[in-house]
């Protein structure tokens, strides 16, 4: 086979102080390089929305029934409790209010919580299959689990009090403004203890999975959603004052009720608690990104 030589001139043109010039055809296969934090910002919310989207309908090859089915499970969970009280006897609420509200104040702030925690904790970890493009990283994936998360929750909010508000009886909240915000406590207060869940995993992935599901089983007394705290003794709310979400749903019902004012929870208690929680499980998550390798999990 000949040899094809090239002459010094196009030996020139193909280099430039010394660096070989890149072939244009291989330029555009290059991703562009972003110059401003403005462009970098921008794109890092690109990212996110279309993982959060990509979260959102994981669940079923059509978006919209993928949607409706997570929204339907958190009605179906409301809607099973406010069965099992209606068939008990328990027709009233012990706040002067509609029993509605006073089980969604529990029920669905637990749920919204553990929702968050769940997400999370089972977000993309470093050595997941999306980590491999390049805009994609750890924080993206705990941002768009969370918000997925909330997404569905404020849906089915939405969809159980406007049919009972139209169908049935209409409601009244308080101070929905206020309401809301803890509702969101609540969401964050799930993404902190969810991110100490996706740091822990790698390292010890069963006892972290039955760790997360000791929390969750916990919370399902410890979190008070059925208690009305102003009546409980004080060496009851001594085993559960240690838990966030107890002083959430106790705040939240002080917002949506108007003759309900309580006295024993704190509003700053489960937000100082979150962001500790949140710091700590951000800097396991940098350890456990920085050592995590595809060889843990080789064998499982």
């Amino acid at each position: 086979m000949p040899h094809q030589w090239i002459s010094k001139d196009r030996v020139a043109e193909t280099t430039i102080s010394g660096k070989a010039r890149r072939d244009p055809n291989q330029q555009m296969f290059e991703p562009k390089t972003l110059t401003t934090p403005s462009q970098s910002f921008w794109s890092m919310i690109d990212v996110m929305y279309h993982t959060i989207v990509r979260k959102i309908r994981q669940g079923h090859r059509n978006a919209v029934v993928g949607i409706a089915l997570d929204v339907l499970r958190s009605i179906v969970m409301v809607l099973a409790f406010f069965v099992i009280f209606l068939v008990l006897g328990l027709r009233s609420s012990p706040i002067r209010g509609d029993f509605l509200l006073f089980i969604m104040t529990g029920i669905f702030v637990y749920m919204t919580h553990i929702r968050a925690v769940t997400a999370v904790a089972g977000a993309e970890g470093p050595t997941a299959a999306m980590m491999k493009h390049a805009p994609m990283n750890t924080l993206i994936a705990i941002v768009s689990a969370a918000f997925s998360a909330l997404y569905t929750q404020i849906l089915a909010l939405g969809t159980i009090l406007l049919v009972y508000h139209i169908v049935f009886t209409p409601i009244t909240i308080d101070q929905p403004i206020g309401a809301m915000g803890m509702l969101l406590v609540a969401w964050f207060s799930g993404i902190a203890v969810g991110t100490v869940f996706l740091a822990v995993i790698p390292w010890i992935p069963d006892l972290g999975q039955l760790l997360r599901t000791f929390y969750v089983r916990v919370n399902m007394i410890a979190s008070g959603k059925m208690f009305v705290v102003n009546t409980l003794p004080a060496s009851m709310v001594a085993l559960f004052d240690w838990n966030p979400l107890f002083h959430i749903i106790d705040q939240i019902r002080g917002f949506v009720f108007l003759h309900y004012n309580p006295f024993v929870t704190s509003i700053m208690y489960p937000i100082y608690f979150s962001l500790a929680v949140l710091m700590i499980g951000m800097l396991g998550e940098f350890f456990t990104r920085r050592s995590v390798s595809l060889s843990w999990t080789a064998g499982r």
